[in-house]
């Protein structure tokens, strides 16, 4: 039986990277961050998980700068593990805790390029999944995910829900990883769902979306529809660049843990500043709804013979950087983003504005 645990997602301010050692100073504050929020936090039940939202180790300059794909994957990106995975490792001990996190890392059979990672360490402070993002933020980011080098992951990593949806059987439940944008489409949670999740980590998402509810919306959706428990904490304020003055709010708080019927169980609506955000995690009642309901777990009702149909002509281009690095924000714009809208308009499935 896992007993009811204490969640808590961390808040943090983060300063931008130029170079990986910058990387240092953000780790100091989440170890300082870290001890307030699980000394509160467990005086209600006990701290077992412990969230670092996207973005928490380096920012996210590779995408407000639109920097040199190449240049940031030589100088800023890590690898996992690591000495940064060493030290959230020495905090999972500390705390006897699990840890949730991500950090735009190398691949190690890959030269030159990075991509978005969320990883989960255990409390023995072992890398025990890595999950390398699916859907970045495309307008923006510059990561490399696996539907862009398609044909090189599945001859590597095979055709199957691990390869793209992993999933670790821990003694506090099954987790599993949905970054950011990631919980911006419903089938990626379905994903995870289907390959076992019961407690799964979705973080960060920027303001002014934050505010205008959407990533509230989504978070809660996902939890719904899939039964199971998510861990939402957003950013802190952000410091463009590690010697700035001046941190600007651009995440716009909002952070949630939230239960497998949707509900909020744990908030911090505010965001600018380094705090947190707690809630219980309770596996056993979760599994019991599962196993009990008639109606409200919806996962056993799939008609996938129907679904499949919704799937079977491609929109989104596989293999975009199977022979060249990502492309910076324009040549996004021209060459993919307004494409794929038009590619919508000529199918019929949007109609085209009247002006």
């Amino acid at each position: 039986m896992v007993k009811p645990y204490t969640a808590v997602g961390l808040i943090p301010t983060v300063r931008g990277i130029r170079t990986r050692a910058d990387i240092q100073r953000n780790l100091d504050h989440l170890s300082h961050l870290v001890k307030a929020a699980s000394w509160l936090s467990s005086l209600d039940l006990p701290v077992r998980l412990i969230a670092f939202p996207e973005g928490a180790l380096q920012g996210f300059n590779d995408e407000v700068l639109d920097l040199d794909h190449v240049e940031f994957a030589r100088e800023c990106a890590i690898d996992i593990p690591g000495p940064e995975t060493e030290a959230l490792g020495k905090i999972a001990r500390q705390y006897k805790a699990f840890i949730m996190a991500q950090a735009k890392a190398h691949h190690p059979e890959i030269k030159d390029r990075y991509f978005n990672v969320g990883f989960i360490l255990n409390p023995e402070g072992e890398v025990i999944l890595q999950h390398y993002k699916v859907s970045p933020l495309f307008p923006v980011e510059h990561s490399v995910c696996p539907h862009d080098i398609y044909d090189w992951w599945i001859e590597r990593y095979g055709k199957n829900l691990d390869a793209f949806w992993p999933v670790v059987d821990t003694e506090i439940g099954r987790l599993g990883i949905m970054m950011a944008n990631e919980g911006s489409y419903p089938e990626n949670a379905r994903a995870l769902a289907l390959n076992g999740a019961e407690v799964v980590y979705r973080a960060s998402y920027p303001h002014p979306a934050t505010g205008n509810e959407i990533f509230e919306i989504q978070s809660r959706a996902r939890a719904l529809d899939n039964n199971m428990y998510v861990v939402a904490p957003n950013m802190g304020t952000y410091y463009l660049l590690p010697e700035d003055d001046t941190a600007i709010d651009t995440f716009g708080g909002h952070s949630y843990i939230i239960n497998y019927k949707g509900q909020i169980v744990g908030s911090q609506e505010y965001g600018g500043c380094s705090t947190y955000v707690g809630g219980v995690i309770d596996i056993e009642a979760m599994r019991d709804h599962r196993a009990r309901a008639q109606w409200d777990n919806w996962l056993k009702d799939l008609r996938t013979e129907l679904y499949q149909m919704l799937y079977e002509q491609p929109i989104y281009p596989k293999n975009l950087y199977l022979k060249r690095e990502p492309m910076k924000h324009a040549e996004y714009r021209e060459k993919v983003l307004q494409k794929q809208i038009d590619l919508l308009h000529e199918r019929g499935v949007w109609r085209k504005p009247e002006h």
